[in-house]
């Protein structure tokens, strides 16, 4: 090539090459304001995921500790009852019925404890929904947390130069932050009756 002909392509070769540096700039900024808008999006789903979670697993577990405490408070409610007629007995009889009557309920307890059926542990449980019911307000906390922080790197990047360019380009908007619903100030009523 002659000296004539690399003058004349040479705007157009430079003028190329900018072209293409340009595109890669704009190809490499959307694609990391596109994997930043995903990156919210998944954030977001596992906040519902650990949401999800609580709302299959607490009612259940609930259920789980009414029915054994239902089963400890039959057992131990006609055991007070059988001491109550005791006490309320005047009459030889009555007093020998009730006291047969509490030496047969404090057996049916004796048994139930010995034999660990029915499983006589309702604190335990109680227990276990409250360690449940602590772990999973704090999954959601610390998820929902993430998604803050997630949706404030994705909002710092569409609002900064040279990205605020080509977001406003490809229609990459500021998303709004995590607001608590109304309401969620209060606390919730775990309901074991």
């Amino acid at each position: 090539m002659d000296n004539k002909t690399l003058k004349k392509w040479m705007p157009a070769g430079i003028i190329v090459a900018i072209v293409l540096i340009i595109a890669m700039i704009l190809g490499g900024t959307y694609n990391g304001l596109n994997t930043a808008k995903l990156d919210v999006d998944a954030k977001w789903a596992q906040v519902e995921n650990v949401m999800q979670r609580r709302h299959d697993l607490i009612p259940n577990l609930t259920n789980a500790v009414k029915g054994s405490m239902k089963q400890e408070q039959k057992v131990f409610g006609a055991i007070a009852d059988a001491r109550k007629a005791y006490a309320a007995a005047t009459d030889p009889n009555d007093k020998l019925a009730a006291d047969r009557k509490l030496g047969e309920q404090t057996s049916i307890l004796v048994n139930a404890i010995h034999e660990n059926y029915p499983q006589l542990e309702s604190n335990k449980n109680v227990k276990t929904l409250i360690t449940q019911l602590e772990g999973s307000e704090n999954r959601i906390s610390v998820e929902r947390k993430r998604y803050i922080d997630q949706v404030n790197a994705y909002n710092r990047q569409v609002t900064s130069f040279p990205a605020n360019l080509v977001a406003g380009m490809f229609g990459f908007q500021k998303l709004q932050q995590y607001e608590a619903p109304a309401g969620s100030d209060e606390v919730p009523e775990v309901n074991l009756e």
